[in-house]
């Protein structure tokens, strides 16, 4: 567009310039012939009128041009802005899928070949459906949107029944009632709680590596969010339901409290910080958390006296991209958190901490290298499960260190089909003492969405 403006202003040059010289010629014939013509003065003095009136019109013009040229340029930057400074609020948009009138239907999912050590999940070569969802996706009313999602399969189910992902109403763009795109929008119904930023690749389609770190902080909850943009920082804040029995609603009033402040300098820099709070469970009825920690949900760790547990925590995220090599991108994030209960007969308040490091780099013919290391740890101990089997690992054991080095290879044949392979190195040990170093995973998948 701008060049399409300068160009134009080139042409407005032409007859301006040409008239300046007509009539710098007629004058001075004007002036050596005074004596002979007089009307000739006249018609002199007409086009020098005329020059004046077009010398005017093309400053203006000037003006115009270069006020629409700001205007452009503004437009481009903030598009440029917006692109990335988007707000990480839920896993990856579902694809395109198929198109039913104004409902949309796509899907994702994984199949691969599993095995770990003899204490692990899969201590046997297993073939394995590790992800199958399907998302269905329909505007409601102007700027209110459903989105659904339907869980056939996922690898924390240890069957196929199919249970329910993320379900509500996203009312987006609020904000346009003050004249503000993105700054505010609403989602009411079952979401991911918004903390940290790994949840946000958790979809194997998403994630280049098999696994996920030893932390793999996620779990959904029915409430209310508000999430925008403001410049380069973008905000995620939720008030919802804990409970892991029924995963619709608590039996105690205090709710869970998540929020997330991300700030995006430019294309090559991501920084977060996030903090939660589970708010108070009960020990008898709620029994465990929907929120998940080292492959397991929070639970009461107290005794039969205990009636009430609570868990909070912060979290810290940092990515880096480039471009250079074909692209990569290192993302590193770590947190503390704090268990807590009103057990009568112990003091069972704990603190725990957790880390991660992640590196993906792209190379020719549609090839990736990844790696990852990540730690979890407590001195007190923590039911941290990973690659373990739950028999093995789940509450009532606790881990006071486990850790876990992943390697992978991949290649991309397009964004709706890959295959990967992963080999996995995982090791610590329990509160007693006792070795973790027989859970090692080697896995391979191919991921595809539609």
């Amino acid at each position: 567009m701008i060049n399409l403006i300068h160009g134009r202003s080139r042409r407005l040059w032409r007859p301006v310039v040409f008239s300046f010289f007509s009539s710098f010629i007629l004058v001075f014939t004007a002036r050596s012939s005074h004596g002979e013509d007089a009307n000739l003065e006249q018609e002199v003095h007409a086009l020098q009128q005329q020059n004046a009136l077009l010398q005017q019109q093309l400053e203006k013009q000037n003006q115009s041009i270069e006020t629409l040229s700001k205007k452009v340029q503004e437009l481009e930057t903030a598009s440029s802005e917006h692109e990335n400074t988007g707000t990480q609020n839920a896993p990856p948009e579902a694809p395109s899928g198929y198109n039913f009138g104004k409902v949309n239907l796509s899907g994702e999912g994984g199949v691969g070949l599993f095995k770990t050590g003899p204490q692990g999940f899969s201590p046997d070569a297993n073939f394995r459906i590790d992800e199958a969802r399907l998302f269905l996706e329909a505007p409601i009313w102007k700027e209110v949107y459903f989105q659904g999602e339907v869980d056939l399969a996922t690898r924390e189910n240890d069957n196929l029944n199919v249970q329910l992902g993320e379900l509500y109403l996203d009312a987006q763009d609020i904000s346009d009632l003050w004249g503000r795109d993105g700054q505010l929008n609403l989602r009411a119904g079952r979401m991911y709680y918004p903390f940290g930023e790994e949840y946000l690749r958790r979809y194997t389609i998403d994630d280049p590596l098999i696994s996920h770190s030893i932390p793999d902080i996620w779990g959904y909850g029915t409430g209310l969010e508000a999430y925008g943009d403001l410049g380069k920082f973008n905000y995620t804040v939720a008030v919802q339901e804990a409970s892991g029995v029924n995963g619709v609603t608590d039996f105690n009033s205090n709710e869970q409290v998540t929020g997330r402040i991300g700030y995006k300098p430019n294309k090559h820099w991501d920084f977060s910080v996030s903090a939660t709070r589970t708010g108070n469970l009960s020990a008898q009825n709620d029994v465990v958390s929907s929120l998940w920690f080292g492959n397991t949900l929070f639970e009461s760790l107290g005794g039969p006296g205990t009636t009430t547990f609570n868990v909070g925590m912060v979290e810290g995220d940092v990515t880096t991209r480039w471009s250079q090599w074909s692209g990569g991108y290192i993302h590193a994030f770590g947190g503390a958190g704090r268990y807590d209960d009103n057990d009568p007969a112990a003091n069972n308040a704990r603190d725990f901490f957790y880390y991660a490091v992640e590196g993906v780099q792209n190379l020719p013919k549609k090839f990736y290298v990844a790696t990852q290391f990540s730690q979890a740890f407590s001195d007190k101990g923590m039911p941290i499960v990973g690659f373990g089997s739950y028999d093995n690992f789940g509450f009532p054991t606790l881990t006071t260190d486990l850790w876990r080095w992943s390697l992978g290879l991949g290649y991309r044949f397009s964004d709706q089909l890959l295959i990967k392979t992963e080999y996995a190195f995982e090791g610590g040990q329990d509160i007693g003492g006792q070795a973790r170093n027989q859970e090692n995973f080697f896995g391979t998948e191919a991921a595809f969405k539609f």
